[in-house]
């Protein structure tokens, strides 16, 4: 099964990047993997959210038109201990699944038409993080899912 990551605008911050970095490799021993990037709409200080949104959408909707398993990386979404989200990592595995994406909004959210796209949301914590620290917390939890999966020593229960 191929995991990609979907997310908009480039990280920022070189000290996110090397850790998004350093766990990309990691997940190359399980799985393939990799991150897309949708560039960040250009000239909208003078737009309102929700037409930011809709733009923003319409492009993360071209980036997923061929894709099937999409989960929404979203506060309000379920959450799952490292446990539960390894579970349900073994799940796709074993289910005929091909390609499991999961998607990085950018600082408003997604727009409704790629709410109606998903399978489902999921929430990485109650709290908010900005949309380029979810991404190095992302890899890491589905590196952590991993080695729960092979039982490898890296979780401590």
């Amino acid at each position: 099964m191929k995991i990609s990551l979907i997310v908009t605008g480039k990280t920022d911050s070189k000290w996110l990047h090397e850790g998004i970095e350093v766990y990309c490799k990691r997940l190359k021993f399980y799985t393939p993997f990799e991150i897309k990037v949708i560039p960040d709409l250009k000239n909208t200080k003078s737009l309102p959210v929700g037409q930011q949104k809709i733009l923003e959408g319409r492009q993360m909707l071209q980036a997923l038109a061929d894709k099937e398993d999409i989960f929404l990386l979203d506060e309000g979404g379920k959450t799952f201990s490292s446990v539960e989200f390894s579970q349900f990592m073994e799940k796709k595995m074993m289910s005929s699944c091909r390609e499991l994406v999961f998607v990085v909004g950018g600082p408003w959210g997604f727009s409704p038409e790629v709410k109606n796209r998903a399978k489902g949301e999921i929430s990485l914590s109650k709290m908010t993080f900005s949309h380029q620290m979810v991404r190095l917390l992302f890899v890491e939890q589905l590196y952590r899912a991993f080695t729960i999966i092979k039982g490898e020593p890296y979780h401590n229960e």
